[in-house]
């Protein structure tokens, strides 16, 4: 397919800008791939019609960490934003990070993250065109290091977000989902935010089996694509894990003959990347670039909720790829049509295989 195909008019009153405060009340809506049927008008808690006893929703429990940080460059005290991307070795305190403006930032600059504190850092070498390796100059415990560092960050909120309004200290909570525990991501998986602690319980009380795996998302999910011809698109990597407790919740529910659901579309990368040939799940410990496009047959879940996404998005790719391109392409137009809204903190689309 190409990319133009995945071209729509998004008005931007349909961005969603800030969180829904109670979790599970964002919309939702339903397709059933198999008899094109299409329901609206529900809320995301409704979510819990639709699972049995006995089958499994993968989550993806990476953690967030406030990777935004504004800084000043020495002597000319011009303000320059940092995105932590990485730590490249603790002992160090490498880090590989974006800067912007990027012009303005060369080897051997110095920048300054306080205006009287010791948090400062060197560039030591050039990554890519924004892209910049920093050594910390912060003589502590490790620890007290990534405490004070993350102190000083912000919610790495999208561009799209951040382009219009701050990060604040409520944004830090809800861009994380409840049960985030492997820190390690630069932007949430947005899908797991409209999980609350009460539909969770309830999903749990009906007999429906959580797994969690980990993928760390990364930026490349955001990275424009600048092809026509899809199969040319790079993803960047992103590292992940699937144990062998996840892959005995997914593959006895997949036995069974019942529902697993993939809880968004880096949880659905993670998992196809770890797919045997008889598509049971393996245990994974290693890096994924795998991109998701159609024509594209999923070869382990048999269910996906994720939210609705900008044009010419690899999320929307990745949907279209498991709900048939013409169905969600329905859905995203009659999302448009109803004031659903769009993005990490948007409504949810959950495709069902029937």
């Amino acid at each position: 397919m190409k990319l133009s195909q995945f071209k729509f008019k998004l008005p931007e009153d349909q961005i969603a800008m800030a969180p829904n405060y109670h979790r599970d009340e964002c919309r939702l809506m339903v397709a059933h791939r198999k008899s094109g049927r299409i329901e609206t008008d529900l809320l995301f808690k409704n979510l819990l019609d639709y699972f049995d006893e006995d089958d499994a929703l993968i989550f993806n429990d990476t953690q967030v960490f406030p990777a935004r940080l504004y800084g000043t460059k020495e002597k000319t005290d011009a303000k320059i934003e940092v995105f932590l991307l990485r730590e490249l070795n603790p002992d160090l305190r490498l880090w590989d990070v974006l800067v912007e403006p990027a012009r303005k930032i060369r080897i051997g600059n110095k920048l300054f993250f306080e205006d009287d504190g010791p948090m400062v850092a060197e560039v030591i070498d050039n990554t890519t065109s924004r892209g910049r390796t920093l050594r910390f100059l912060y003589d502590c415990p490790h620890d007290e290091f990534k405490r004070e560092l993350f102190a000083l960050g912000a919610a790495p909120l999208p561009r799209y977000i951040i382009d219009k309004r701050a990060a604040n200290e409520e944004d830090m909570e809800f861009f994380q989902t409840i049960y985030a525990s492997k820190e390690g991501a630069v932007t949430a998986p947005a899908t797991g935010l409209h999980f609350s602690r009460e539909l969770m319980k309830r999903l749990e009380i009906k007999g429906v089996n959580f797994a969690f795996i980990t993928l760390h998302c990364g930026l490349g999910s955001f990275d424009p694509i600048e092809v026509e011809d899809l199969t040319k698109h790079k993803m960047s990597s992103e590292q992940m894990f699937v144990s062998k407790e996840a892959c005995d919740i997914v593959n006895t529910a997949k036995r069974g003959g019942h529902r697993v659901c993939c809880v968004g579309v880096s949880t659905a990368r993670a998992t196809e990347s770890a797919v045997g040939t008889d598509g049971m799940l393996k245990e994974f410990e290693g890096w994924t670039n795998k991109f998701i496009f159609p024509p594209y047959e999923y070869n382990l879940a048999n269910s996906l909720v994720a939210n609705f996404y900008h044009p010419e998005s690899t999320m929307m790719m990745s949907q279209c790829s498991f709900g048939g391109y013409d169905l969600v392409y329905n859905c995203y137009q009659r999302a448009l049509k109803e004031g659903y809204k769009f993005g990490c903190y948007g409504d949810a689309l959950l495709i069902l295989d029937d």
